[in-house]
């Protein structure tokens, strides 16, 4: 419905009537007329115009309100119209509206010497992950309006310091998509739930991911006894690689806990190489032949399950399953030696294994040589020291292009290769997941070598993929041709497109983005109702601060750096008490408080 509050108006739901036979968005023929016809109806080029008219006085002001909306009938539009029928009531839900995205997006504000750094942490970067990627679920690029089981489930985590009760119900929503085997719907629509199950091999994995970081931000392990229902149907058939189905509801319901317990099981199934199996895809769909036959590998997998292993373990245990947790931790020391003995391809990581042995992600490949997951998630999940070290070395090397102001997945791009890797191999070279940047796993890269204590180099990434720095000239305006203020799902990487800017918006980067950037350069992270601060900045930098909101109460913390190192922090204090190890309990009261930290050697 469209309409104006309180006015005189006239209509047309014919497009036509409004630009005019031939006429243009310039000089619509609807500005030439007095009123407009009312027509409406069936049969017409559709649209929604309303016109109302005004005569504002010398030196005054009017305000008109137009409303834009959507009901499920004729009562409920008539209903919003009587509710909104005043401009105060207008203004009022309009107020209303700012102030919750106030009280969100405001929840945590910085100040650093990074100019990109503080207009993309302060508001917009959770705005994109809120507005587009979660409630709106579509862009210009993708009008879908599903849920992809492991996408909205790294979207939300960045929703941990403002909205975690969003965080915590979406955990619970995507329990609740999940087969009683352990797998889950790659993708569904709500609200009938018709999607996809798939043999992805890390869809499922996302959930006690997910689970893991939100018990250890806020505390909130009775998340983990909710009970949640399964879905069931058919298993697929050897010959299916996906279903697209309504699933039925399972008769059955376990705890988060037990959903988690089945993603994790269900991932355990290895190959020749000891290696869990890629099925018909990892984190990156596009390589959908690579285990398509039921014994290709993953080595991205395989850090992701070390990782997922080593935090879910205590949890198993705290759970009173402490052999379960004995034999997660039993079986991640046999995957880290598998990785060890068999990923290692003499100065990084390999990617996979074909289905017949052949690496992926080896020096000895004409394609994809070297790929960035492996090695940035060895740094992630804790790999060899030394090892993880020089893969992250060969990666600056061979896929960081600083002149292009962009990080590369892999090089080289599949072209003219006999590897058969799937349907990434159908994009141009460059071309999103086919070489270019994918922005999400590039964000990778800048949380490991932070996590390698590299600020510098880090911070150096983190501008790189900044949208306002390629867009900075009128050169790179031209050529990256997309929106400055928003995160980019990729970059082309090679010519004639080398530099322009891909699918913008819906893309689960920005959540990322914000969480590499506050959690691991600025080194804010909450642990159970307590706040630490373990930056990883410039040297260069002498100070920056965070205004942190929580419960009422406002923290006001200020690092300075007088040694000028890029990682290490020798004291804080809060309100001017030292806490012990760092750790700035969060009040139950309101009131503002002031944090110091001092980076620097510990004396």
């Amino acid at each position: 419905f469209l309409q104006v509050v309180g006015r005189p108006h006239t209509v047309t739901g014919d497009r036509t009537e409004f630009f005019g036979r031939n006429g243009s968005w310039t000089k619509p023929a609807a500005l030439d007329r007095k009123e407009l016809s009312g027509r409406v109806g069936a049969a017409f080029d559709p649209c929604g115009a309303v016109q109302t008219k005004c005569t504002i006085p010398p030196g005054q002001t009017t305000e008109i309100a137009f409303l834009l909306g959507q009901a499920a009938n004729r009562d409920d539009v008539n209903a919003l119209l009587s509710h909104y029928s005043e401009l105060t009531t207008v203004q009022r839900a309009l107020d209303d509206a700012r102030d919750s995205w106030d009280a969100t997006l405001n929840t945590v504000q910085i100040e650093t010497p990074s100019a990109a750094l503080n207009l993309l942490v302060n508001r917009w970067l959770l705005y994109q992950t809120l507005s587009c990627r979660i409630w709106g679920r579509a862009g210009f690029y993708q009008a879908s309006g599903a849920f992809g089981f492991r996408d909205q489930l790294q979207d939300s985590l960045a929703l941990v310091y403002s909205r975690p009760e969003l965080l915590r119900a979406h955990l619970l929503y995507a329990a609740s998509r999940q087969y009683e085997e352990g797998d889950v719907q790659h993708w569904w629509h709500p609200p009938s739930g018709r999607g996809v199950r798939t043999r992805f091999s890390d869809d499922f994995l996302w959930l006690p991911f997910a689970a893991a970081y939100y018990v250890e931000k806020t505390g909130d392990s009775d998340v983990l006894r909710e009970s949640v229902p399964f879905i069931q149907s058919a298993l697929l058939e050897p010959h299916e690689h996906e279903r697209y189905e309504l699933p039925k509801p399972a008769t059955t319901s376990a705890t988060l806990y037990t959903h988690c317990v089945r993603a994790i099981e269900n991932g355990l199934r290895f190959g020749d190489h000891g290696l869990p199996l890629m099925g018909c895809g990892d984190w990156n769909d596009g390589m959908s032949t690579v285990g398509i036959g039921g014994r290709g590998e993953s080595v991205w997998v395989g850090w992701f399950l070390v990782d997922i292993l080593g935090k879910f373990a205590p949890i198993a245990e705290s759970m009173g399953e402490s052999d379960r947790a004995a034999a997660w931790r039993a079986q991640r020391a046999r995957l880290l030696e598998a990785i060890e003995t068999q990923a290692w391809d003499g100065e990084w990581y390999r990617r996979a294994y074909f289905d017949d042995g052949t690496p992926l992600g080896s020096v000895h490949n004409d394609a994809c040589q070297i790929d960035s997951l492996p090695q940035s998630w060895a740094v992630i999940a804790g790999g060899d020291p030394a090892r993880a070290r020089q893969g992250m070395e060969a990666a600056w090397e061979r896929l960081v292009r600083l002149d292009d102001r962009m990080v590369c997945l892999f090089q080289p791009p599949f072209d003219k290769t006999d590897l058969q890797p799937g349907y990434i191999k159908g994009y141009l070279p460059g071309i999103r997941e086919n070489g270019g940047q994918y922005t999400h796993a590039a964000l990778w890269v800048i949380e490991a070598w932070a996590r390698l204590g590299a600020g510098s180099r880090a911070m150096q990434l983190f501008e790189l993929l900044a949208p306002q720095h390629h867009t900075d000239d009128d050169r790179r305006l031209d050529l990256y041709k997309v929106e400055p203020y928003v995160v980019a799902a990729d970059v082309y990487g090679e010519s004639p497109h080398r530099g322009r800017g891909g699918w913008t918006w819906y893309t689960g980067s920005a959540a990322w983005m914000y969480r590499v950037a506050l959690e691991q350069l600025l080194g804010f992270r909450l642990h159970d109702r307590c706040l630490q601060m373990d930056p990883c900045i410039p040297a260069a930098w002498d100070t920056f601060t965070v205004t942190y909101r929580f419960n009422g109460a406002t923290y006001r913390i200020q690092v300075e750096n007088p040694a000028h190192v890029e990682r290490g922090v020798k004291s804080v204090t809060c309100d001017g008490v030292e806490c012990p190890l760092g750790a700035i309990p969060l009040a139950a009261t309101s009131g503002e408080h002031e944090v110091r930290v001092t980076m620097g050697a510990k004396e």
